[in-house]
């Protein structure tokens, strides 16, 4: 017995992912930026808020690569970045 094929999003949950991690982006930014006013842009943690946002920055285009994979044809433009 073949395990099932995990279903891809739909437009809709891209949509909404898409929304969740565009807010969490921002949030995390406004973070580091009070971060580094309180710790200095050389600081451990200010170092870490940019790991940690590089790596949504990325997490945001594989979703979108994602989106456009599983909505073929469709317009997906903006749904993550």
């Amino acid at each position: 017995m073949r395990p099932e094929q995990p279903q891809p999003l739909t437009r809709e949950e891209h949509r909404e992912m898409g929304l969740e991690l565009k807010q969490a982006r921002v949030r995390m930014r406004e973070l580091a930026t009070v971060v580094e006013e309180v710790y200095g842009q050389q600081s451990q943690a200010a170092y870490a808020f940019q790991r940690v946002l590089e790596a949504m920055e990325t997490l945001s285009q594989e979703m979108q690569a994602q989106a456009a994979e599983d909505l073929r044809g469709q317009r997906v433009d903006g749904l993550y970045t």
